[in-house]
C-alpha cells in the first residue's frame, strides 16, 4: 500500500472568497479560489493551530496544499484491477477523467480511501462485527459525482451495507485524549438507520461499552438522541448513545440541517466536547453544543480505542445511507478560530451539485424526458411522484407548479452498471435514482446491492418509433422504459404482462430529450 506524501510546513493561512477569517497567533495569511487550488488545505491550517491531522481522507481533493499521492483506489468489474486516483495538480482536484477512462463500459468500486496525513491511516473494506456480518460492501464510484472549483470529482456513496475501517492506526486519540474532526457530507441523503458515521472507534468491531467512540453522526435517528425539528442532525456516536448536547434525548440547541454541501465538526478533550456545523459552500460555523461530557455514566473520562470508521458504527452496524466527500481527523482539541479558517477554506473550494449542462443526454446534464405518444400524450413528461415513491408521465407546462417542475426533470449520470449506459438521478431528491423493481419504475436510494445498479441502469438506442430515443434495461435487453396508462415500466412488445401490450409499444417506448424544467 502506497504511503501518501505530506507537508509539514505551514507559512499562510487562509484569506479566502472575500472573507478574512480571524485565526490564533501563528497563522498568518493565504488565497484560494473556487477555480483553482488553494495555496494551502485544511491540514495546513490545522497544523499551524497546533493541532495537526492524524488522518486526512478525500476522494474530492486534495487536503494538503502540497500533497499530490493517491486519493483513493478504483476497482473494475470487468477484469479486477485496481487503478488509484490521485489530484490533477498537487494540492488540487481528484482527476475524475482518469477514472472515468479506467471505468468505462463497466463498473468500479472504491477499494481505498488513502490517508494524505503521514500516519497512513487508510480507509478499506470493513470487516464483520458484533452487530452484522461482513465484509461489508463496497461504494460505487461513479455514484456522487460534484464538481469542486468547476472540475468534475465523485464522493463516497454509502448505501446500507457499505463501510470503511481501519483498525490499527497510528497517531489517533485513544482513552482521554483530546481530538478534533470534520466532514463534508450531503444533507440530502440520510436516513434513520445506524449509523453513518466517521471517527474514531473500537478495535475489535465490537460494542465494548459507553465511550468507547468518539465519532461524527449525521442522519435523524432519535433512538438515544435528537435535536430541533425533524431532523437530520449532526450528532456525536459516543457508542451506545448518538448525543446532541450534554443529555440524552431531546437537546433543542441543536438544529436540523440539511444543507446539500454539510460541514460537520466534532472535537473532544478532557471533560469537554463540541458540535458545530455550516454549510459548506458559503457562511461560517454555528455552535451546536459546547460544555461538558454526557452525564450519563461511562462517558467522563471517555476510553477511546483509535480505530478509524466510515459509514458504519463501532459494532459494524451498517444500515446507515450518506454521502462522504472528506473529512480530517487531528491529534488535539482545535481552537474555534482555526475551525472558523478551515471553514473558510472548505468554502473556497467550490463544491457544487455535479449538473453541468442542459438538454443532452451526457452525464452531468440536466433534462426532461417527454412522451412521444399522439394524441395523447405529447405534453405528458416522465415525472416521480409525491405522495410515494411510483414514477409517472403528466402534463408539465410553463403554469405548472415549481414542484412539478421539479419532479419532472433528471440528472443524467454514468451507468451505475455500466458506465457506457446511463442513469437518472432526482434533482430534487438528491442520491435517489430511476430504477425498476418487479418491472415497475420508482424512485428509490441505491440498497447496495449489484442488482440495483442494474435496475437502475439504462442504455440509450434510437427511438423503437423512429424518433427520439428508447431506453434498453440493463438487465433485462427485450424490455425499454414504457409509460403504459400514465406509469411507468419496462416492457417488452408482447409479453404476459398487461404493460407489454403491442398497441403504442414503439411510440411508448420513444422518449424525446428535452430542456430541463428545473
Amino acid at each position: 500500500m502506497i504511503t501518501p506524501q505530506w507537508i509539514r510546513g505551514v507559512r499562510r493561512a487562509l484569506l479566502a472568497a472575500g472573507a478574512t477569517a480571524a485565526l490564533t497567533a501563528g497563522l498568518l495569511t493565504a488565497t484560494a479560489t473556487s477555480s483553482q487550488a488553494a495555496t494551502q488545505g485544511p491540514c495546513d491550517i490545522y497544523a499551524a493551530g497546533n493541532t495537526p491531522c492524524v488522518a486526512a481522507h478525500s476522494t474530492t481533493r486534495a487536503l494538503y496544499g502540497a500533497y499530490n499521492g493517491p486519493l483513493y483506489q478504483v476497482r473494475r468489474a470487468s477484469d479486477n484491477t485496481t487503478k488509484n486516483i490521485v489530484p490533477l495538480t498537487a494540492g488540487g482536484v481528484a482527476d475524475a477523467a482518469a477514472q472515468d477512462s479506467f471505468c468505462a463500459a463497466t463498473s468500479c468500486v472504491i477499494t481505498v480511501i488513502y490517508d494524505q496525513s503521514p500516519k497512513g491511516n487508510h480507509l478499506t473494506q470493513a470487516p464483520g462485527g458484533g452487530a452484522a456480518g461482513g465484509p461489508d460492501n463496497l461504494a460505487n464510484a461513479v455514484e456522487a459525482p460534484v464538481t469542486v472549483g468547476g472540475h468534475k470529482a465523485y464522493g463516497v456513496y454509502v448505501a446500507p451495507g457499505t463501510g470503511y475501517r481501519d483498525n490499527t492506526t497510528n497517531g489517533i486519540a485513544t482513552g482521554d485524549q483530546p481530538e478534533g474532526m470534520y466532514a463534508i457530507f450531503n444533507g440530502k441523503h440520510f436516513n434513520g438507520g445506524c449509523c453513518f458515521d466517521y471517527g474514531n472507534a473500537e478495535t475489535n468491531n465490537l460494542d465494548t461499552g459507553n465511550g468507547h467512540m468518539e465519532a461524527l453522526y449525521f442522519g435523524d435517528n432519535k433512538g438515544w438522541g435528537w435535536g430541533s425539528g425533524n431532523g437530520p442532525w449532526v450528532m456525536a456516536d459516543l457508542e451506545n448513545g448518538l448525543f446532541s448536547g450534554a443529555n440524552r434525548g431531546f437537546n433543542a440547541n441543536d438544529p436540523s440541517v440539511d444543507n446539500r454541501f454539510l460541514t460537520a465538526m466534532l472535537k473532544g478533550g478532557a471533560n469537554q466536547w463540541a458540535l458545530r456545523g455550516g454549510d459548506a459552500r458559503s457562511g461560517g460555523l454555528s455552535t451546536f453544543y459546547n460544555g461538558t461530557r454526557p452525564t450519563a455514566t461511562g462517558y467522563n473520562p471517555m476510553h477511546k480505542e483509535g480505530a478509524i470508521i466510515l459509514g458504519i458504527g463501532g459494532d459494524n452496524s451498517k444500515w446507515a445511507q450518506g454521502t462522504f466527500y472528506e473529512g480530517v481527523m487531528t491529534s488535539g482539541y482545535p481552537s474555534d478560530a482555526t475551525e472558523n479558517a478551515v471553514q473558510a477554506n472548505i468554502t473556497a473550494a467550490g463544491y457544487d451539485g455535479g449538473s453541468t449542462g442542459t438538454g443532452s443526454l451526457t452525464p452531468g446534464s440536466r433534462i426532461s424526458l417527454q412522451a412521444t405518444t399522439s394524441p395523447c400524450c405529447t405534453s405528458h413528461y416522465l415525472r416521480h411522484n409525491d405522495a410515494d415513491t411510483k414514477v409517472v408521465i403528466s402534463s408539465i407546462n410553463s403554469a405548472s407548479s415549481a414542484t412539478d417542475k421539479a419532479d419532472a426533470t433528471w440528472i443524467v449520470r454514468a451507468g451505475l452498471a455500466d458506465t457506457s449506459c446511463l442513469s437518472f438521478e432526482s434533482v430534487d431528491k438528491p442520491g435517489q435514482f430511476l430504477r425498476h423493481y418487479n418491472y415497475q419504475l420508482n424512485l428509490n436510494f441505491d440498497d447496495g446491492g449489484s442488482a440495483f445498479a442494474k435496475d437502475a441502469t439504462f442504455c440509450p438506442t434510437p427511438g423503437n418509433s423512429g424518433v427520439g430515443t428508447s431506453f434498453q434495461s440493463s438487465n433485462f435487453p427485450t424490455k425499454y422504459l414504457r409509460h403504459y396508462n400514465y406509469t411507468a415500466y419496462i416492457a417488452s412488445n408482447g409479453g404476459t404482462n398487461t404493460w407489454d401490450s403491442t398497441t403504442s409499444w414503439a411510440q411508448d417506448t420513444s422518449w424525446l430529450t428535452a430542456a430541463p424544467w428545473n
